[in-house]
């Protein structure tokens, strides 16, 4: 049966674990020092092919496990790829359907969007990159025995833990470049997965190449007075 998932649990609370309790400074510090380093994320699209260690993706997807889901029912994939072959399969892919994306299938106002972040449908990082983490939502769950139950609140459940990833990976040190041809069909078959399941986004990561850049309308962030209202 899934361990998320079983028919006819009851509510079984316990003592909550883990309480952490800090000083109202010491709340300003951390989030102060939190904040210092994820304005340091960057998206690139030039990858080195320096390896990284397995573990380090290992520990980063365990964290993007933790992340908070509709019922709990955990509705993510991690399908992630190293094989050199799976890798240019799935440039190949993509770059065939970007070349219809910029070819005509998207609205000219996508495009000029689009333009200033320098993306065109080469995408050699698919294949430079050490590791590409192809992100799978499960639309709906199986048990053991073939029955098929309902997941809630998938894309938003998805997304939270995607970017638990994103924030795990950069703190270990490396870079990452969410990537989302469409459609992406194509993956479910590349890497295997069942029909319940639908790619999200591809997530490369890996260390900079030492030419890398960023656009500089990457640098332009909203000020927290055009984001957030306080009430």
């Amino acid at each position: 049966m899934s361990k998320v998932f079983t028919p006819g649990q009851i509510y079984d609370p316990i003592p909550l674990p883990d309480r952490r309790q800090f000083s109202d400074q010491e709340m300003i510090e951390r989030s102060a020092r939190f904040y210092d380093g994820i304005r340091k994320r960057h998206t690139i699209r030039e990858f080195s092919d320096t390896p990284v260690p397995r573990s380090v993706i290992e520990n980063c997807l365990k964290a993007a496990g933790t992340a908070p889901s509709g019922a709990n029912h955990q509705p993510w994939h991690f399908c992630v790829v190293q094989n050199p072959a799976l890798k240019t399969q799935i440039r190949e892919a993509a770059e065939e359907e970007e070349r219809a994306f910029y070819g005509g299938k998207a609205a000219q106002e996508w495009l000029d969007a689009l333009a200033p972040l320098g993306t065109d449908t080469d995408k050699p990082f698919l294949e430079i990159a050490p590791w590409l983490i192809v992100v799978f939502a499960e639309r709906f769950g199986r048990l053991e025995n073939g029955d098929s139950y309902k997941n809630y609140y998938v894309n938003e459940s998805v997304g939270i833990a995607t970017g638990f990833l994103i924030n795990a990976l950069h703190d270990a040190g490396l870079a990452t470049l969410t990537h989302t041809p469409n459609p992406m069909k194509f993956l479910n078959e590349v890497c295997g997965r069942p029909d319940n399941e639908k790619a999200f986004l591809i997530l490369v990561t890996g260390h900079p190449a030492e030419d890398a850049v960023i656009p500089s309308k990457s640098q332009l962030k909203k000020e927290l007075e055009e984001m957030a209202s306080f009430l």
